[in-house]
């Protein structure tokens, strides 16, 4: 298996995948979807499409947690820092963290975050893009035969 992905195009996409499928005790646990939002020219190319602020609307509601590929400092990448993960410290996270309320305190404040809950993770609003993206996921017809062989 190391010899196939050491002469693969894209190897880091597959070989995790690969690796668990051929575990038998994991197969029963994987999901046929790698939570990617890939847009593809047609007819498809050797890449996908670069991914563009014209295509934010299709990426956020595809509730995919990952996306490709992007253009160097392409404007989409600051629009899903300011508008997805909240960067830039905007919606109550301190300046460059992602995670808002979570391990940090309410105010954003990571280092004297105290008290009896400051080990808690609070899901962020991209939570519920992964909860409607799993559920779509696990809850198709097609989804016991498009699992791990």
């Amino acid at each position: 298996m190391l010899m196939y992905y050491a002469n693969f195009v894209s190897s880091p996409e597959g070989y995790f995948q690969t690796v668990l499928c051929n575990a038998p005790r994991f197969v029963p646990t994987v999901a046929n979807h790698d939570l990617h939002h890939i847009q593809w020219d047609v007819p498809p190319r050797q890449h996908p499409h670069a991914l563009t602020l014209g295509d934010m609307d299709r990426m956020v509601r595809s509730d995919a947690p990952f996306a490709r590929k992007f253009a160097r400092d392409d404007p989409v990448l600051d629009a899903i820092d300011a508008q997805l993960l909240g960067g830039r410290g905007g919606n109550g996270t301190a300046a460059g963290m992602f995670v808002r309320g979570g391990w940090c305190g309410e105010s954003g404040d990571c280092e004297g975050a105290a008290g009896a809950e400051d080990w808690v993770l609070r899901p962020g609003p991209g939570a519920e893009r992964l909860r409607r993206l799993m559920d779509r996921i696990v809850r198709s017809e097609a989804f016991a035969n498009r699992q791990c062989k």
